[in-house]
């Protein structure tokens, strides 16, 4: 199970990266390998904003349908357009190419509550 340990995460599975004020938000290798095969995306809309644990999208598996959850609050401020055509990315790369969207953070102080890669491998073992 790859957990990076430069990002955060939600125990609904959902990773977040920081860049200035921007959180990238993907959903963990763990999550994508217990959905199986990724087949359709649904993002926000752009401008749409959100609270922290506010359903944001929905990825569909050929097992299952799973709301992806906001891990901070604030303003989409982007989303991989990509997924719409190729959400197989999630499989394959959901550090990377298979990142979701993006949130302009309007309370800082909400990514003291998400957590490290070693809280979140014990959270992911546990499921």
């Amino acid at each position: 199970m790859n957990i990076p340990t430069d990002l955060k995460y939600a125990a609904s599975h959902e990773w977040a990266r920081l860049e200035g004020e921007v959180v990238t938000v993907g959903i963990s290798d763990f999550a994508q390998d217990q959905l199986g095969d990724v087949v359709f995306v649904e993002l926000p809309q752009v401008g749409r904003r959100v609270k922290a644990g506010e359903s944001v999208a929905v990825v569909e598996s050929v097992k299952t349908a799973s709301d992806i959850y906001a891990p901070v609050s604030g303003e989409i401020t982007a989303v991989n357009q990509a997924l719409l055509d190729a959400p197989e990315a999630i499989n394959s790369a959901p550090y990377g190419e298979g990142w979701l969207l993006k949130i302009h953070l309007s309370n800082p102080a909400e990514l003291a509550h998400l957590l490290d890669a070693e809280s979140y491998r014990q959270v992911a073992t546990e499921s």
